[in-house]
């Protein structure tokens, strides 16, 4: 969904610019920056706040740790949208913030160990990433649209109730989990971002969720919820110096840990950058899939000398950018530097942070519903009809939610937790499992061979290897399609990419076509086959295809 998406830009005689790389007006790249900065920020700040409160840090030093995540998030996020070289950067809208599967593991390594090791073990699993970075990247060719509409879909699945907790409380055993104002604040949010989206155009119409934030928070004022304290007590400016917590130590049962997290992260962040490629319209190759992937490998070197976390790409800001269209990395790099700014000057970051959690949870949730949205519209591409295509969807979304819903009263999951620790980190992500499962599940069925047992079912007659292959000039079809004759299936190809395969029918011409099964005629003369409309031979040409 592109209506209010920028146009692409050139001048007289030179190549069109994609909407990926075309720059802004200074104004429009400063607002549309901030607004992926509001969505992107309590998640941000969750992690270092999380961490510091199990490991029971004081208030400053926790402080601390907000600022240096936000710096190194600002960091990468400057480099995925910029890129370096032929070295970092998918040079994508992608905005990098701190990953939640690093939480559990860094909890339970600083109890053990201290927050030393902590870092140790993230210096050593970023330089890991950096090494493997472009191998994992090779894998892009095992994500078909199958496997990648599976587990962009978890992602925003899995992010519901994290965006249910932002709106309602985190503990649904407190007494004042659910409150009314809260609930009726987040719906608030949702519903000026659908009134502002119909109604407005423009920049105003891709400003959105950002405005509808603004009013919500006005709303939040009355309900005595939009507290300014923490900005009056914030410094003007404050960087924890490297290595706050001492010279790293180095544990191989921790660095084990923290390189598995990393893995975790890259395949959170494949899916991602594949969800916002299938959206910006921008061809992905392994490439730049290698040089996404080592940006958050130096997040971990970054994160491991500065105090911080590793990074990942964030779900909520791939939302925004197919909600609003604006599809220019350009933006999200004004976002980085606004995120570099707010690591630099705690009282920027205060004010921002001040914003109450209800009104980011709305905004938030439809985000991250946007983001299965695009999941399922990479799905329409596959084909489902004499396969086992819809079992793998099924298996791998349906035992991928078991630990965003099986979770404690503080949103923990606890389905694994009788499980090894690295088990837990590797299947305690919804994204994760879903990706072991449907890669796997799609070699299984669809690559590899194996011995059939029983009788097979009744079927038309196949097209044998000399059978015609008849392209039809008009269609728009990218690949083989069919037609049914009472004795023969006949198939042809056009040259359009990005079109599923049709079976069992005549599919017609163009993507949203419905497949309807109609006869058709066979020129005995010439030996082509005319599909429905046809009038003469000339029409087609044939050539042989393989067996279907």
């Amino acid at each position: 969904m592109h209506s209010h998406g920028e146009s692409e830009n050139a001048t007289p005689g030179s190549a069109p610019v994609h909407p990926v790389d075309q720059v802004l007006p200074a104004p429009r790249l400063a607002i549309l920056g901030l607004q992926h900065v509001f969505i992107m920020y309590a998640g941000a700040v969750a992690v270092p706040f999380i961490v510091g409160s199990a490991l029971k840090l004081d208030l400053h030093t926790i402080a601390l740790l907000v600022n240096a995540d936000l710096l190194v998030a600002g960091i990468a996020t400057i480099i995925q949208a910029v890129g370096v070289s032929h070295v970092l950067g998918v040079r994508l809208p992608v905005v990098a913030g701190a990953t939640f599967t690093v939480v559990s593991p860094m909890i339970t390594i600083a109890a053990r160990h201290g927050l030393p090791t902590v870092y140790g073990a993230m210096l050593v699993s970023g330089v890991f990433g950096l090494l493997i970075a472009k191998p994992f990247a090779k894998m892009i060719k095992f994500f078909p649209p199958l496997v990648a509409g599976t587990v962009i879909m978890i992602i925003g699945l899995s992010l519901i109730g994290p965006g249910a907790g932002m709106i309602a409380g985190h503990d649904t055993s407190a007494a004042g989990y659910g409150k009314l104002s809260h609930i009726a604040l987040g719906f608030g949010v949702i519903a000026l971002i659908v009134l502002f989206s119909r109604l407005l155009r423009g920049l105003l119409g891709q400003l959105a969720p950002l405005l509808a934030l603004a009013l919500g928070t006005l709303a939040s004022i009355p309900l005595h919820l939009f507290d300014l304290s923490g900005v009056r007590s914030a410094g003007w400016f404050g960087i924890a110096s490297p290595f706050h917590f001492g010279a790293p130590r180095f544990d191989a049962a921790a660095i084990v840990s923290m390189c598995i997290v990393l893995l975790v992260t890259y395949t959170e962040s494949t899916a991602d950058m594949l969800a916002v490629a299938e959206m910006t319209g921008k061809e992905l190759t392994d490439a730049d899939i290698a040089r996404g992937l080592a940006t958050d490998g130096l997040s971990a070197v970054l994160g491991g000398c500065m105090n911080s976390f590793p990074d990942t790409a964030y779900a909520e800001n791939v939302g925004l950018v197919q909600m609003t269209g604006v599809r220019s990395r350009w933006v999200v790099a004004v976002a980085g530097c606004f995120l570099l700014v707010m690591g630099l000057v705690p009282k920027v970051g205060a004010l921002i942070a001040a914003v109450p959690e209800p009104v980011v949870g709305g905004a938030a949730l439809v985000m991250f519903a946007m983001v299965t949205a695009v999941g399922v519209q990479t799905l329409r591409k596959v084909e489902f009809n004499g396969n086992h295509n819809l079992l793998i969807v099924a298996v791998s979304l349906g035992v991928g939610l078991l630990p965003a819903v099986a979770t404690d009263p503080y949103g923990n999951e606890v389905f694994f937790q009788h499980f090894p620790a690295w088990a837990q980190t590797v299947f305690g992500s919804p994204i994760t499992l879903t990706v072991i499962l449907a890669f796997t599940l799609n070699l299984l069925f669809n690559h590899l061979r194996l011995p059939a047992f029983g009788s097979p079912a009744a079927s038309p007659a196949a097209a044998t290897e000399t059978d015609p292959v008849l392209p039809v000039a008009d269609s728009s079809a990218s690949c083989a399609q069919q037609v049914m004759v009472p004795s023969h299936t006949f198939f042809w190809e056009s040259p359009h990419p990005g079109v599923s395969a049709a079976r069992g029918g005549w599919r017609g011409h163009g993507r949203s076509a419905d497949a309807v099964q109609q006869p058709g005629e066979l020129d005995v003369e010439t030996g082509t086959f005319l599909p429905p409309g046809a009038q003469n031979s000339d029409q087609v040409s044939a050539r042989p295809v393989h067996r279907e």
